[in-house]
C-alpha cells in the first residue's frame, strides 16, 4: 500500500508539473490601493492571484507589486472593506479603490441543509476555517477546535489514532450514544477518525437547540458540520503539506526510587504491626519504569492535493499518510487516506457530483493496563536479572497481583487493529421554475475492523506466564447508508427574502461482529496466525449484530424583512426502529428563532459606535435515540447450568438475566438561547455574547435495582430524571493591520456552564452510583437531585490521626495513627456511609481560549492558549491500592511519619484501614492553562519562488502542548470518561508535547 501510495504521488506530481511548465509567462503588476470614500492610502491590503496562493500586501503608502500571468485576476481584500476583483488583461498598472463594508455580516455560515449569511442566522453557530485548523499539528480535525469555540469542551485521548471527546454546552445525555453528530458533506457519522485535517474547508458547531433541531433525534449532544475542500475553476494547483516531528511526555509524575520505596513499604508494614519487608533499605535508585518504557516518539504527516477544473467541472484529489509512534515503545499507528471530489455542471439547471474517501489504518496496540502497571511497578525490581531473565516482583515478596514487570507485559503483547473504510456520497441538484431547487443525495459509511490478540507460551515471572498460547480475533463490519431529498424555494422581492425548505431522510445502520478464540496456536510469523491452527476442543466462535432504521421528514422557513427583522422556524419528525412496537415510535422536534439587526434601523444610521448590532433569540427541541435495540422486549438466556432431566431426557431451561422497562419514552431536550452580536470600528472588533438554558426531559438512566430480584444485571433502564445545563458565553475578536505592514488578529472566548439534576421521575435517588475503573471496588461518583451529573462522593478529610487515643475517638473501625481522619457529618460518633458527602464536580464550569495570529512581511506567528477552570478530578491512581504499589515522590516527601509530622498526608499505609476509601484526599483541582499551539512560519518571496515554477513555499516550526500549568498530581488534567464516570483517573494515556517542522509548497 505504501509503495502504491508513493508511486501514485510521484506520477501525479510529474504529470502536473509538466502541465505547469506550459503555462503563460508572468508579468509584474504594480499599483496603489485607496479608500473609495476619502482617497486615503490603505496599507496592509491583501492582494491575491485568484485561484492560487500567490499573495502580497500593500505597503504603508498603499503600494503593491505582484507577479502574475497576464490573463490572471487579482483579488483585493482588507478588513472592514468589500473585496474587489480586477482582471489583469496584460496590464502592468492597476490602481484600486475599496469601499467600506460590513464584512462580518456578509460572511456565509454553514447550517443544517444549507448555508446562510451571518446576518440571517438566528441561532448560535460557531465557524472555524480550514486554514486555522491546518495550523494545528493535530491528527484529528476536532482536536484543532480545542480552545477556539466558546462553550465547547474537548478532551484529548493521547493514544495514537484515538478520537477526542467533545462536549457542547455540557452533558446532553447520559445513556447510550453520548457523542455529537458529525455531518461531513451531508453524511452522518459518529466519529471522523477517517478524515484528514488538511481536507477540511470549514467546521460549523451548532450549539443551540434551534440550529440543531433540524437534525432531530441525533442532535441531543450537539451537531458538528464539516465541509471538505472542493475543486476550484482554474489551472491545476498542486499543494503539499508535510510535517516531521517528535513527541515527548510533559509534566512527568516522579515516583520514588528503590531506597525511598523500601523505606515507605517498611513503614506501612510497621503501621500494620508486621515485620519489615526489606532488611536493607539502602537500595539506590533502582528501576525508573517510566524511563524504561516511555520514549521520544516520532510522527510524520504528509498530504498531497491537486485542485482545478473549468466552468463546467471542478475536482480535488488528495492523498495523505500519517505515521505516529506512541510514547510506549511498541505503540504505533499508520493511516493512509485518499479523497476525491468532483462537481459537474451538466447544464445550466443540473449539477451532479460526488465525494469519496478511502481510509486504511493499522495500529500496534499496547495493553490497556500498561499505564497503571507503570504507576504501580516497584523500583526495587530490575528489568532483567544478571542472568538475563526478567526481574520478578515475587523475589521481593511483592506478588500481590498489581505489581508486575511492565517490560515483560509489553514484550509478550501482540495486538493489532486493522481498519478499512470507504465513505462519501453522490448527489444531484436540479434548479427549475427559477426559484426552486431539488437536491437528492445518497451517502454511505462502509467499514471493516479486524482485531487480533496473540499470547504465546512464555514464562517471564511467577505471575506473568502461561503454558497455553491463545489467539483471539474479531471482525466488525459496518454498513450504513443515508438517503436525503430536499426541495428549496428561494425568493427575494422588494424588502422581503424568503427561503422554504422541505426534506425527507431514510437511514439504515447495520453492524455485524464475529469473534473467535483458539488455544495452542503455534507462532511462525504474523501472517500464519489463524484460529484453525489451534486445538479444536478449545476453539470458540460467536457472532452478533444489530440493525436499526430511521425515517424522517423535516421543514424550515427563513424570512427576512428589510434585513432588519428575521424569523427562522423548523420542525422535524423522526421515527426510529429502536422504539418499534410502542406508542413512542415517532418523535417531533420543533424550533423557532428571531433576530433584530438594530444597526439597519433608520435611527442607527448616523451613529458611529456600532458597525453591527444584532439581537437574536431562539427555542427548540432535540432528541436522543441512542439506546439498545428493542429495549422493552424481555429476553431469556439458556445455559448448560439450567439443564434438567425429565424421563431421562435433558431439557435446557431458560432464565431472565435482566429486567426491561414496560415502556421507554423519547429523551428530549428543550433549549433557549439569547444572543447579542456587536461590531465596532468598521468591523475590526466583533463581540458575541450568549445566554442559554437547556433542559433534558425524561433522561434515560440505568438505575440500580435490588439484587434480591434475582437477575445478573443489577440495573434497570428507564426514563428516570430531568437535568439542566445553563450558562453564558462570550467571544471577542480584534483584527487589524498597521501602517507598518503588521497584520494581526486576537480572539478570546470563555464559556460558563452549570449542570444540575432537577428531579427524579422514577422515585430512585441516587439515580446512579459509579466511578468505574477502581479495582478495589470503591465507588467515587454519585448522581442525585440538586447536584451535577457524576459528582464525586465520599468522606471529607479533616486531618490525620496522630495518636492511638485519637484513633479510638475517630469513630473509624480499625483506625490507626497515620490514617486519614474523616468528618462525622451526622454526629453519631461513627464513621460510616451516612457520613459521606459531595466532594467535587468533574464537569468544567469554565472553558476558555485565546487565539492570536500575526503576519509581518513574509513571517507569520500563531499563538494559541487554552484552559479550563472550576473542575475537580479524582486521582484513582493514588487511591487504588492493595499493598505494595509504588508511591509518587510528592507523597513520600510529605507522608506522615509520626505524631506532629504532618496533618495533610497519611502514612505510607495507604492500603490499610479506611485510607483507600473515596475521600477528599483523592479529589484534586483539575484547572489548567496551556499554550496549546505555537507556530512560526516564513514564506519565501514570491519573486523567488516564481523562478522555481512555484506559487508559494512556506516553512514553519511548531510546538504543541509544550507549556502546561496545573497542580494536579497526575500526568494530565485531561481526564474524560462517560458522563457518570468522567474525571476518574486510573489509566489515562499521559499528555505529551509535539515538536515538528513543516513545509507547505504550492505549484
Amino acid at each position: 500500500m505504501k509503495k502504491i501510495f508513493t508511486s501514485l504521488s510521484v506520477w501525479v506530481v510529474f504529470c502536473l508539473l509538466s502541465l505547469n511548465a506550459a503555462f503563460a509567462q508572468n508579468v509584474t503588476i504594480k499599483g496603489r490601493v485607496t479608500d473609495a470614500g476619502d482617497g486615503t492610502s490603505l496599507p496592509g491590503v491583501s492582494v491575491v492571484v485568484k485561484g492560487t496562493q500567490t499573495a502580497v500586501q500593500s505597503d504603508a503608502n498603499g503600494n503593491y507589486s505582484i507577479s502574475a500571468p497576464g490573463s490572471a485576476t487579482l483579488v483585493f481584500s482588507f478588513i472592514g472593506y468589500a473585496s474587489k476583483e480586477a482582471a489583469v488583461n496584460g496590464q502592468t498598472t492597476l490602481n484600486i479603490a475599496l469601499s467600506s463594508s460590513t464584512q462580518q455580516l456578509e460572511q456565509v455560515v454553514v447550517v443544517g441543509y444549507g448555508t446562510q449569511r451571518k446576518i440571517d442566522v438566528t441561532g448560535s453557530v460557531a465557524t472555524v476555517k480550514g486554514e486555522d485548523i491546518s495550523k494545528q499539528p493535530s491528527t484529528n480535525p476536532i482536536s484543532a477546535l480545542q480552545g477556539r469555540v466558546a462553550g465547547v469542551s474537548i478532551t484529548n485521548n493521547a493514544s495514537p489514532g484515538s478520537s477526542p471527546q467533545i462536549t457542547i454546552r455540557g452533558t446532553g445525555t447520559i445513556y447510550g450514544n453520548t457523542g455529537v453528530l458529525y455531518v461531513v458533506d451531508g453524511v452522518w457519522y459518529d466519529e471522523i477518525s477517517f478524515l484528514n485535517p488538511a481536507d477540511v474547508a470549514s467546521i460549523s458547531v451548532l450549539k443551540d437547540a434551534s440550529s440543531q433541531s433540524i437534525y432531530g433525534v441525533r442532535a441531543a449532544n450537539g451537531v458538528v458540520l464539516i465541509t471538505t475542500v472542493k475543486g476550484k475553476s482554474g489551472k491545476p494547483t498542486i499543494n503539499y503539506n508535510g510535517t516531521v516531528g517528535a513527541q515527548r511526555v510533559t509534566n512527568p509524575v516522579e515516583m520514588t526510587n528503590a531506597s525511598e520505596y523500601a523505606t515507605a513499604v517498611n513503614e506501612a508494614y510497621a503501621v500494620q504491626g508486621s515485620a519489615p519487608l526489606f532488611t536493607n533499605t539502602n537500595l539506590g535508585e533502582g528501576t525508573d519504569w517510566y524511563d524504561q518504557v516511555l520514549r521520544t516518539a516520532m510522527i510524520n504527516n504528509h498530504q498531497l492535493s491537486v485542485n482545478g477544473g473549468n466552468e463546467k467541472s471542478t475536482y480535488n484529489l488528495s492523498l495523505g499518510f500519517l505515521d505516529q509512534d506512541g510514547i510506549i515503545a511498541t505503540n504505533n499507528y499508520k493511516r493512509y487516506t485518499a479523497r476525491l471530489s468532483n462537481d459537474i455542471q451538466l447544464f445550466d439547471a443540473l449539477k451532479v457530483g460526488y465525494n469519496v474517501t478511502g481510509t486504511n489504518s493499522r495500529s500496534a496496540n499496547v495493553p490497556n493496563s500498561i499505564f497503571r502497571a507503570l504507576y504501580t511497578a516497584s523500583p526495587v525490581v530490575p528489568v532483567f536479572k544478571s542472568e538475563g531473565v526478567y526481574g520478578d516482583p515475587t523475589d521481593f515478596n511483592l506478588g500481590n497481583g498489581s505489581n508486575v514487570n511492565p517490560q515483560a507485559t509489553l514484550d509478550f503483547n501482540n495486538s493489532q487493529t486493522d481498519k478499512y473504510r470507504v465513505t462519501g456520497n453522490v448527489y444531484a441538484e436540479l434548479k427549475f421554475l427559477k426559484k426552486l431547487t431539488f437536491r437528492t443525495s445518497f451517502g454511505g459509511d462502509f467499514g471493516q475492523e479486524e482485531n487480533r490478540n496473540y499470547t504465546p507460551k512464555y514464562f517471564a515471572t511467577k505471575a506473568q506466564n502461561t503454558t497455553i498460547s491463545t489467539l483471539s480475533a474479531a471482525r466488525i463490519s459496518t454498513r450504513n447508508w443515508i438517503i436525503e431529498n430536499t426541495l428549496t424555494y428561494d425568493n427575494k422581492w422588494e424588502d422581503h427574502a424568503l427561503t422554504v425548505l422541505a426534506g425527507q431522510t431514510a437511514q439504515r445502520f447495520r453492524s455485524y461482529t464475529m469473534t473467535g478464540t483458539a488455544q495452542n496456536v503455534p507462532y511462525n510469523r504474523e501472517a500464519d496466525l489463524y484460529l484453525s491452527l489451534g486445538n479444536a476442543a478449545g476453539r470458540t466462535i460467536e457472532d452478533s449484530g444489530s440493525l436499526s432504521t430511521a425515517a424522517s421528514y423535516f421543514g424550515r422557513v427563513n424570512y427576512s424583512f428589510k434585513n432588519k427583522y428575521l424569523l427562522n422556524a423548523s420542525i422535524r419528525a423522526d421515527g426510529a426502529s429502536q422504539f418499534y412496537g410502542g406508542s413512542n415510535l415517532w418523535g417531533y422536534f420543533p424550533s423557532i428563532g428571531g433576530g433584530w439587526v438594530i444597526t439597519n434601523e433608520d435611527f442607527m444610521k448616523d451613529q458611529a459606535v456600532f458597525s453591527n448590532l444584532k439581537l437574536r433569540a431562539s427555542w427548540g427541541k432535540v432528541g436522543n435515540a441512542g439506546v439498545p435495540l428493542n429495549p422493552t422486549i424481555q429476553t431469556v438466556t439458556q445455559t448448560a447450568a439450567l439443564i434438567a432431566f425429565f424421563g431421562g431426557q435433558p431439557f435446557t431451561g431458560a432464565s431472565i438475566n435482566r429486567l426491561v422497562p414496560p415502556a421507554l419514552f423519547w429523551e428530549r431536550s428543550a433549549g433557549t438561547d439569547v444572543g447579542l452580536e456587536m461590531g465596532f470600528f468598521k468591523g475590526k472588533l466583533n463581540v458575541e455574547a450568549d445566554y442559554y438554558s437547556r433542559k433534558t426531559e425524561q433522561a434515560i438512566f440505568n438505575i440500580p435495582i435490588l439484587g434480591s430480584l434475582g437477575t445478573s444485571d443489577s440495573r434497570l433502564l428507564g426514563n428516570q430524571a430531568d437535568f439542566r445545563n445553563r450558562g453564558v458565553e462570550l467571544q471577542a475578536t480584534w483584527s487589524d493591520k498597521t501602517a507598518g505592514g503588521l497584520s494581526y488578529s486576537v480572539s478570546g472566548n470563555v464559556g460558563y456552564n452549570e449542570n444540575i439534576v432537577l428531579n427524579v421521575t422514577s422515585g430512585s435517588n441516587p439515580i446512579d452510583a459509579g466511578g468505574g475503573g477502581l479495582n478495589n471496588g470503591v465507588l467515587s461518583t454519585r448522581t442525585v437531585v440538586g447536584r451535577p451529573i457524576g459528582s464525586f462522593y465520599g468522606y471529607q478529610v479533616v486531618g490525620i490521626i496522630q495518636t492511638p487515643a485519637e484513633a479510638a475517638a475517630s469513630g473509624i473501625t480499625g483506625a490507626r495513627p497515620g490514617d486519614l481522619k474523616y468528618a462525622d457529618l451526622n454526629g453519631d460518633g461513627r464513621i460510616d456511609g451516612k457520613d459521606k458527602t459531595f466532594l467535587g464536580n468533574p464537569n468544567p464550569r469554565f472553558n476558555y481560549g485565546l487565539n492570536t495570529n500575526f503576519s509581518y512581511k513574509n513571517f507569520d506567528l500563531t499563538i494559541d492558549l487554552q484552559g479550563v477552570a472550576g473542575v475537580e478530578l479524582y486521582n484513582g491512581n493514588l487511591g487504588n491500592r492493595f499493598g505494595n504499589e509504588n508511591y509518587i515522590k510528592e507523597f513520600f516527601d510529605n507522608r506522615w511519619t509520626g505524631p506532629g509530622s504532618t496533618n495533610a498526608y497519611p502514612s505510607a499505609s495507604l492500603a490499610g484501614g479506611q485510607n483507600n476509601q473515596a475521600s477528599s484526599f483523592l479529589v484534586e483541582n483539575g484547572d489548567y492553562l496551556r499554550i496549546r499551539n505555537l507556530q512560526l512560519g516564513y514564506s519565501l518571496p514570491a519573486s523567488l519562488v516564481s523562478k522555481w515554477k512555484m506559487q508559494r513555499l512556506r516553512v514553519f516550526a511548531n510546538a504543541q502542548n509544550a507549556f502546561n500549568f496545573f497542580g494536579y498530581r497526575g500526568f494530565t488534567p485531561e481526564v474524560g470518561g462517560s458522563p457518570t464516570n468522567t474525571g476518574v483517573d486510573v489509566n489515562v494515556y499521559p499528555l505529551y508535547a509535539t515538536y515538528n517542522i513543516g513545509l507547505n509548497v504550492t505549484f
